[in-house]
């Protein structure tokens, strides 16, 4: 288009084009994207109530660009982060082990659910932080290789300074030494990280509580009396196991720094 549109065809496009070509739109509309005195043409052209919208959504435009965005509540980021995410296993884990302590007092003759139940209570939160149907950023975390072992120590730490609490009030109230219900709560999370590096943390996490719960809780509740791994005897081999898995999630981490941490997540 070399001369300029006519009035008619600028308010013909202006009201939707209705009876003109698209080739004849597609040409006014180049022309308007250089012509300043066709674009007045059109603006007059435009019906009020279209007018009026197009200068309240410059004007929030303006408004918003001028002012910036306002600061995230912090309300918003616990709804919608993985902490709001892991809340209800943090407070099953609690509620389990409240619940272990009052069948503990009420039933005295029977081993010592406390015991039975601490070393496999971090596990479901610790598999929650790590389930990428709970994370809402796991295709970013699983892509971010740097990120990995940091990541994975301070999400274990956050769940493990939660829990802890409670395995310990639980442990006070029913008299038992802290070492027996702390290293084997330890021992266990070490291991589902150094397992779920294989298998994933959720797998692993849910491999290990139930073959924990197979072969020891089961058959202690059966005979009426806690296995030897829950004595005090026990404290340097659930010590000893803690170190040397730990190691190996650090070691694992170590040998491949560069490469994203996917078997945490995608398994």
């Amino acid at each position: 288009m070399t001369s300029h549109p006519s009035p008619t065809l600028i308010s013909q496009y202006a009201s939707g084009g209705a009876g003109v070509d698209d080739t004849a739109i597609w040409a006014v509309e180049a022309h308007l994207e250089t012509c300043a005195a066709c674009r007045a043409v059109l603006t007059d052209a435009v019906d009020p109530g279209t007018r009026d919208l197009l200068s309240r959504v410059a004007d929030g435009i303006a408004t918003g660009i001028a002012t910036g965005p306002g600061p995230v509540r912090r309300h918003r980021l616990l709804r919608t982060g993985v902490a709001a995410r892991v809340l209800p296993w943090l407070v099953t884990a609690t509620g389990l082990m409240l619940a272990a302590a009052l069948f503990e007092w009420t039933f005295n003759s029977l081993p010592s659910l406390v015991l039975l139940i601490a070393p496999v209570a971090p596990l479901l939160p610790v598999a929650a932080v790590w389930s990428r149907r709970l994370d809402p950023a796991w295709e970013l975390t699983a892509t971010m290789p740097r990120t990995g072992l940091p990541l994975l120590m301070r999400r274990t730490l956050g769940v493990l300074s939660a829990v802890i609490p409670v395995l310990a009030v639980a442990g006070w109230a029913t008299g038992h030494s802290p070492g027996l219900w702390l290293l084997p709560a330890l021992g266990f999370t070490a291991g589902a990280l150094a397992l779920g590096a294989v298998v994933g943390v959720d797998r692993a996490a849910l491999a290990l509580t139930v073959a924990w719960s197979a072969g020891v809780v089961v058959p202690s509740l059966a005979d009426g009396r806690l296995p030897a791994v829950l004595s005090g005897g026990s404290l340097p081999g659930w010590a000893l196991a803690t170190v040397a898995l730990t190691a190996v999630v650090l070691v694992r981490a170590w040998r491949r720094p560069h490469e994203p941490h996917q078997n945490l997540l995608h398994r």
